[in-house]
């Protein structure tokens, strides 16, 4: 499973050319990718990550503060090219892409568990076209891969 993180001051994603269906200020917005031997155990592994990674500066401007510490929000977005192959060609393969029905059943499951846990957590739409917008701070990105 892939996530690639970026911080941000504020983040939102926009279905049918008009309608926000997730907005956060300050947090992350993570775009999730899903791989076919992902599982729920890689699901539960890479949130922990996610919510304890210190991408956030403290007193002393050095990044020691992940998104629990600052109670930040969390934006997580479907997105199902970050499983492709880009190694030669120049056409993108997504053989190691999940199916349709495990990518939805594993992005739901790993917003589930992030509801539970009481953050304050927006999302995307699987399979929508979406439009994300984002204020990325710093700009600080990272990818977090879990196999």
């Amino acid at each position: 499973m892939i996530a690639l993180l970026q911080r941000v001051s504020q983040a939102s994603v926009i279905i049918n050319k008009n309608e926000t269906i997730g907005r956060i200020d300050q947090g992350l917005l993570v775009l999730i990718g899903v791989e076919k031997m992902d599982t729920t155990a890689i699901a539960d592994r890479l949130l922990q990550r996610v919510i304890n990674y210190r991408v956030f500066s403290d007193a002393d401007n050095k990044m020691n503060l992940s998104l629990l510490d600052i109670n930040g929000g969390l934006l997580l977005v479907p997105q199902f090219t970050l499983p492709a192959d880009t190694r030669k060609g120049n056409r993108p393969s997504f053989t190691s892409a999940a199916p349709p029905e495990q990518g939805k059943q594993l992005f739901d499951y790993l917003l589930d568990q992030a509801n539970n846990l009481g953050l304050s957590v927006e999302s995307g739409q699987f399979g929508a076209n979406m439009q994300v917008s984002l204020t990325n701070d710093g700009p600080v990105t990272f990818w977090l891969q879990v196999n």
